[in-house]
């Protein structure tokens, strides 16, 4: 969906069904992490001259995030979702931890251990590249196209175990939509764990959600072809079903996106959001969903810049549009756009201690709050 310039920006709404929590976005190609409360009010921030292209909170109040991609040209130069680095940074902004790898892409998660799982592209064989079906074809395609692995890291930043997503593919089924390139096979945009430890991964330029045997590195469930298009942010609820956002980019129906749950026991959908008309929700690429613990959904309509959080019936309890701008990274102009976003509830440990004051931010705070118009502030 298109938005005015004369759109507001900040806090669009908030009724009394809103969860307590604190919203944590970024602007994609900025270098804040932001913490807002549910007035919309920043309480926090972060900062890195590295780039905070996605973040995410860890129980030890430290951040956890995914830098901007590195200025040596190399084949995976203007991916999108490319970064150099993971840093960990705590409270006050110091970088405690640091794993560097410029073919590190879109998603991580930390694990109990203290180990690091990290999503990476790698190189994939002539041999296979010529075997993979789809995609169109160009004088510039590479001969070797790009694959995606898992690797677990620990904390001296040794590889621990390594897992090709390729290997456990197949050519007649796993298929590049036709309006890709044939630069890379699957375009992995999230990583995260299921409750047995095995790995649930999304899989963009095939339409594939599934989830990876930790053990065997073979896949144990596969689905979306036919359902999704060009979905991202898979996540493994607790009642063992999964939450996708549907971009719903390059479907064959109308340009609309959705939030799907799905029950991987029957490969079925139990539940979606959509709005009315569907082409009121539509973002192209990036976003999330997350499933809160009072069974509310908060989404990041991540093309747009909007926030919002709604019941299981659909109604929308919170909406905030991000007015905080950056540089594109790839494009000359300048972007609201947010990678994806995430609530934590006011319990959560993270914020034990912690001093989460507005006033600490006033001079930010009341440049939008208040229905301020317009294209947001320029905060890099």
């Amino acid at each position: 969906m298109g938005r005015s310039v004369h759109h507001p920006v900040g806090l669009i709404h908030k009724s009394a069904e809103v969860s307590d929590g604190y919203v944590l976005l970024t602007t994609h190609g900025g270098a804040h992490a932001t913490l807002l409360d549910t007035d919309g009010q920043v309480v926090h921030r972060w900062n890195s001259d590295e780039g905070i292209v996605h973040a995410c909170l860890l129980p030890n109040g430290h951040l956890l995030c995914r830098t901007k991609p590195s200025t040596i040209e190399s084949i995976v130069s203007n991916i999108g979702g490319v970064s150099s680095s993971i840093i960990e940074l705590d409270w006050d902004g110091g970088v405690i931890w640091r794993y560097d790898d410029p073919f590190i892409h879109h998603d991580f998660e930390r694990l109990v251990t203290g180990n690091t799982l990290v999503l990476l592209f790698k190189e994939l064989s002539e041999e296979i590249t010529s075997n993979i079906r789809g995609g169109y074809h160009t004088k510039e395609d590479p001969k070797r196209m790009l694959g995606d692995v898992i690797r677990e890291v620990s904390t001296d930043g040794s590889t621990v175990n390594e897992c090709s997503i390729s290997e456990g593919l197949l050519y007649e089924d796993d298929v590049i939509c036709p309006l890709e390139s044939r630069r890379e096979w699957t375009h992995g945009n999230s990583l995260t764990v299921t409750n047995s430890g095995d790995f649930l991964v999304s899989l963009r330029n095939i339409n594939t959600v599934g989830i990876i045997n930790k053990e065997t590195q073979r896949f144990i469930w596969k689905w979306g072809s036919g359902q999704i298009s060009h979905q991202h942010h898979a996540s493994f609820l607790e009642n063992g079903n999964v939450l996708i956002f549907d971009n719903g980019s390059h479907s064959k129906g109308i340009d609309r996106s959705r939030v799907v749950e799905v029950n991987p026991e029957e490969d079925k959908i139990i539940w979606e959001y959509t709005e009315s008309p569907p082409v009121s929700f539509y973002s192209f690429h990036l976003s999330s969903a997350d499933r809160l613990t009072n069974g509310n959904t908060f989404i990041c309509e991540g093309a747009y810049g909007r926030l919002f959080e709604i019941t299981m019936e659909g109604k929308i309890v919170w909406e905030f549009v991000n007015p905080f701008l950056s540089p594109d990274m790839k494009f000359d102009y300048l972007t609201n756009m947010v990678f994806r976003a995430h609530k934590y509830s006011t319990g959560y440990a993270a914020f034990d201690g912690k001093e989460l004051d507005p006033s600490a931010y006033a001079s930010i705070n009341k440049s939008y709050i208040g229905g301020a118009k317009g294209h947001g502030l320029i905060i890099a």
